[in-house]
């Protein structure tokens, strides 16, 4: 039953305070875990990092933004100015900023591919009722490329004579 409190793998468990010869009063035994565990840990480790070294920052996750940057965060709404935005942001907010700006592109370009495809049908109507259609229009370039060739036929022929 403790096995299955404690974790099954005794590697994940040390004795905290071990008995030393040395000393002439022994140490009780505690169970304690032999690596930390979750997001407490972490914090604890980075402020134990932070104060032996002030400069020190465990994972920089901040960067700052280009102007092209900038502007992705106005288009996709999270500052209202470029003024507003902070000399350093997170990734997490550029990257959310662009996959916004990214899918209110696709939508424009979904939006005029329909307009487009909706113009070309309409124009194609109107042109049929005009019969102004391609084959309509390939009759006349060769009947023109045929008559071309008949004047130039009969200007060869009128020359030798």
């Amino acid at each position: 039953m403790l096995g299955r409190l404690l974790g099954s793998s005794p590697r994940l468990w040390w004795w905290g305070a071990r008995p030393s010869t040395w000393s002439p009063h022994p140490a009780p035994l505690l169970l304690r875990p032999a690596r930390a565990i979750g997001d407490k840990a972490k914090g604890v480790q980075d402020v134990v990092q932070q104060t032996a070294n002030p400069g020190y920052k465990a994972f920089m996750n901040e960067r700052r933004p280009t102007n092209f940057d900038k502007k992705v965060l106005v288009w996709a709404g999270r500052f209202k100015k470029e003024e507003d935005i902070p000399k350093y942001i997170t990734s997490e907010v550029l990257d959310a900023a662009r996959n916004t700006v990214r899918i209110k592109v696709c939508y424009i370009m979904i939006a005029l591919t329909l307009l487009g495809c909706l113009a070309m049908v309409i124009t194609g109507k109107e042109a049929a009722k005009r019969d102004h259609t391609l084959l309509r229009m390939n009759e006349q370039k060769k009947a023109k490329w045929r008559a071309e060739v008949e004047k130039d036929r009969e200007a060869a022929a009128v020359k030798p004579q």
